[in-house]
């Protein structure tokens, strides 16, 4: 008999606990020849924005030991292309796809929830909050709980989809990002987003990255990741997605012991657009062999 891998997060019906990391699978249809996507999740959309943005100059993605730091300025085709070029795709999908969204303002914010409500292929929506305020002098909404709860609330009140918010790691503390995030009434947290970090050219004496400074995801943020998944989980009742060095089946459940319902796979796809479907497929068997019959009883199941 088959273990049972499939989850269950703010009224998402998932196969199996994998989803795929925004930013790192395109909009879906840039990944169907390398992964069969009804062997996953579910998958996320590159970050969208109200305009379309061309993001930073290049070179803006550099491997470093145990990752990669990116750059990328949240380039991305904006809501409108988006919902003309990108959506057609999503119907022929029968896996759920989730948008992640982003603004500089509350209103940007609102907003696009609203328009992303309005598109019936789009199964739940994810908040990038790790950007900032332009109207409160630059303050990041990820960083500071006051402006995490107003940012939640307006998105919370312009949709009846399914509501994950994406926390980032750059905190003192997450379980109060994380509980701000929830009395503002999301569904459910996805953590972490990239680590800030940055790489320098010797010979050069200058950075590598046009931009300074990136994001640093891969194996080298697995630890940190899952010691926040772990805090969060105790600290609040919301389903959560652990992101974070994900490479192999082994990483998967251990995300899921310290208090995931389900994982998204970012840097892995850099380096093999199969790993997700190769995750999901290696849970399974991991699963099998050693007696689990359901997934499900493995989350938050850390003995510590």
């Amino acid at each position: 008999m088959k273990p049972d891998l499939s989850v269950s997060i703010a009224g998402l019906e998932l196969r199996n606990p994998v989803m795929t990391a925004s930013g790192t699978f395109g909009y879906g249809e840039e990944f169907a020849e390398y992964v069969d996507l009804e062997t996953i999740g579910a998958f996320v959309t590159k970050g969208l924005s109200l305009r379309p943005r061309a993001g930073n100059p290049t070179p803006r993605i550099v491997e470093t030991p145990g990752g990669m730091l990116n750059a990328i300025g949240l380039q991305n085709v904006g809501i409108d292309a988006f919902i003309e070029k990108k959506v057609p795709f999503l119907r022929s999908v029968a896996t759920p796809a989730i948008a992640n969204f982003f603004g500089n303002t509350i209103d940007e914010y609102a907003e696009l929830a609203r328009r992303l409500d309005a598109i019936p292929e789009i199964a739940g929506l994810e908040v990038n909050i790790s950007c900032p305020n332009v109207k409160q002098g630059g303050i990041v909404f990820g960083t500071d709980p006051q402006c995490a709860f107003q940012v939640v609330t307006a998105c919370r009140e312009a949709t009846i989809k399914p509501l994950i918010v994406k926390l980032s790691p750059n905190v003192t503390d997450i379980v109060s990002m994380a509980k701000a995030c929830s009395d503002a009434g999301a569904d459910a947290l996805s953590l972490i987003n990239t680590l800030t970090g940055m790489a320098i050219d010797l010979e050069r004496r200058r950075p590598v990255l046009a931009n300074i400074t990136g994001g640093l995801s891969g194996p080298a943020v697995k630890p940190v990741a899952l010691r926040m998944v772990w805090q969060v989980a105790r600290a609040v009742s919301l389903p959560i997605i652990g992101i974070g060095g994900i490479m192999n089946a082994r990483d998967a459940l251990e995300f899921i012991l310290a208090g995931a319902t389900a994982v998204q796979v970012g840097t892995a796809s850099f380096i093999n657009p199969g790993a997700a479907q190769e995750i999901a497929e290696g849970m399974e068997k991991w699963l099998a062999e050693n007696g689990v019959e359901d997934v499900k009883s493995l989350i938050g199941a850390l003995e510590a």
